[in-house]
């Protein structure tokens, strides 16, 4: 099992939509998830600044496959619509990512 964290801003113009979309996320996406090998997904708000932070576990063996898959879903491709136009990706994030990623730093179990 991998433990990852991501971090995203949304729009303060789309603050209130993005969190309304996120108390019921649609079913299809949820199996989509689930069906992606990601457990434990939560998504966390700091305001005033408006960063996202992401966690979520991965338990499976090969993550950009995983990834792809997800991506090909009529279901996450319909939720991408709605909600990446509510994003704004940090300045440093890497090449290719949207939401950046995090490097671990401590745990305890």
């Amino acid at each position: 099992m991998k433990r990852m964290g991501r971090i995203i801003r949304v729009k303060p113009e789309h603050l209130e939509e993005y969190q309304r979309i996120h108390a019921a996320v649609w079913p299809d996406v949820l199996k989509v998830i689930s069906a992606a090998n990601m457990t434990n997904y939560s998504i966390f708000l700091k305001e005033p600044e408006n960063l996202l932070f992401a966690y979520l576990e991965y338990t499976g063996t090969d993550f950009d496959a995983d990834m792809k898959r997800l991506g090909e879903e009529p279901a996450m491709q319909r939720w991408w619509t709605l909600t990446d136009p509510m994003q704004e990706p940090v300045d440093t994030r890497a090449p290719g990512e949207w939401w950046a990623e995090m490097r671990s730093v401590f745990f305890h179990a």
